[in-house]
């Protein structure tokens, strides 16, 4: 039996028991647009909770994850099955809402508690008709999101972050309403987890992230959570590089360049954190010379203890925040290299010394296609780098001097070991075989330990 099968039955035994079953929230949505929703949440009107429990384990193992919110589930199947309750804010944080349950509270009412018109839609399991008391659908074919109702609406900070994200995945914008709403609230005492679930979400499911912070400029609400971002506003760039004028303009081009390239990543979320982060760097450095020119020299390497602040306020995955702080020290060199001319031994360097380098190519492309008017110059770059970095990968692949080699050779471990697998490293760096690095890397070995 599929989901929906199983819905329908659990409807059916709850229309015997005198009540009804609809489908709600963010499935309505995404249902009406046409767009693809796995996780099925569903509300049940007119029966008690302990009806509801009875129907649920006559049909198989029953799950209640969120039983003091009447939120039930079945093993196996994919359904949020939820009673009907109103929410009352009794502190400032998410989880501060007193819940009360009311099976009876009438298909209005239990829809007051969304945050915005088209999440409040409804649609009958059995009927399949659509319940809309706030206009939802007119919003949906606007494209508008708008609250509900502005007193509950204000009780959770988090719905700024979430108007913001959904207006990035979306396409859709967030009514003037609504805005000044979300201008007025404290979003201090969310927690970094729930922030970094919203961002995440942008980052990885819009199309065009930039929307999301556009949006939160909008409502004045970068400032707490994104200082750094924000912090790029008017840094002015020089108009023969950068047409597309300052630093945040450049930044939402290349977050929405990076969205296109996402799913070629190694590292999707750490490529779109990477594309936000690149140029934290020149609000630092940028500098006016007395002709007027502009130059942000050193940059990429100023950015990084920014890059660190920033992505340490929202998360504590330490590999996420070393991937972004090394693809920001580095997200310059491939392409000025290939201009330059450089050797194999430099971009062999460079390569080692990123922790993706496939992505790593990825944000130089985001990087160049975020300026207006640079994309037509790309390619012949863009297949240079590709070449180096197959040349890197090829060499790498060959067999390499290890430890065992030295062992093997009648060394014993020592101090002396680590740099000798550091200038073996470099040979195979510079293309020489394990059989020509070996010898020359033993002599070093024993020279090391000569004079030690």
């Amino acid at each position: 039996m599929t989901d929906r099968e199983m819905a329908r039955e659990i409807a059916l035994r709850v229309r015997e028991a005198g009540g009804s079953v609809y489908y709600v929230g963010g499935y309505v949505r995404d249902l009406l647009l046409g767009r693809d929703n796995k996780d099925i949440d569903m509300e049940v009107h007119g029966v008690t909770p302990e009806a509801l429990t009875g129907i649920l384990r006559s049909l198989g193992k029953m799950t209640a994850y969120g039983e003091s919110f009447g939120i039930f589930g079945l093993r196996h199947y994919g359904l949020d099955i939820a009673m009907p309750r109103s929410e009352k804010a009794v502190g400032g944080g998410h989880r501060d809402f007193l819940c009360t349950l009311d099976p009876f509270i009438g298909t209005r009412n239990a829809a007051l508690r969304r945050d915005f018109t088209v999440n409040a839609l409804m649609q009958d399991v059995l009927s399949g008709e659509i319940v809309d008391h706030f206009g939802g659908i007119q919003d949906l074919n606007r494209k508008i999101l708008r609250h509900i109702d502005e007193t509950r609406f204000a009780e959770d900070p988090l719905r700024v972050l979430r108007g913001a994200q959904f207006a990035s995945r979306f396409g859709f914008s967030v009514s003037p309403d609504t805005v000044e709403v979300c201008r007025k609230m404290d979003l201090r005492t969310l927690s970094p987890e729930r922030v970094f679930g919203e961002l995440e979400k942008a980052l990885l499911k819009a199309d065009r992230p930039s929307v999301f912070f556009q949006e939160l400029r909008r409502m004045n609400q970068l400032s707490f959570w994104f200082p750094e971002v924000e912090a790029l506003i008017g840094i002015p760039q020089s108009k023969r590089f950068h047409p597309e004028g300052d630093v945040w303009n450049h930044t939402m081009l290349v977050l929405d360049q990076a969205a296109k390239l996402r799913d070629f990543a190694e590292n999707p979320l750490g490529l779109m954190l990477s594309a936000l982060c690149h140029d934290l760097g020149k609000v630092s450095t940028t500098r006016v010379e007395d002709d007027g020119r502009l130059h942000s020299f050193g940059h990429d390497q100023a950015g990084v203890p920014i890059a660190e602040q920033f992505l340490s306020r929202i998360t504590h995955e330490k590999r996420l925040k070393q991937y972004v702080k090394n693809m920001v020290s580095l997200h310059m060199q491939p392409n000025i290299m290939v201009t330059q001319k450089a050797g194999k031994k430099a971009f062999n360097r460079v390569f080692d010394s990123s922790i993706c380098s496939a992505d790593l190519l990825l944000l130089c492309r985001a990087d160049v296609f975020g300026s207006w008017g640079t994309e037509e110059n790309y390619p012949p770059i863009e297949a240079s780098l590709r070449e180096h970095l197959s040349e890197f990968e090829k060499i790498m692949s060959q067999p390499a001097v290890t430890g065992a080699d030295l062992i093997a050779a009648g060394f014993r471990p020592g101090t002396s070991f680590h740099e000798a697998l550091e200038y073996a490293h470099k040979l195979q760096l510079a293309g020489v075989s394990k059989k020509e690095a070996l010898p020359q890397t033993l002599a070093f070995l024993r020279k090391s330990i000569e004079t030690s």
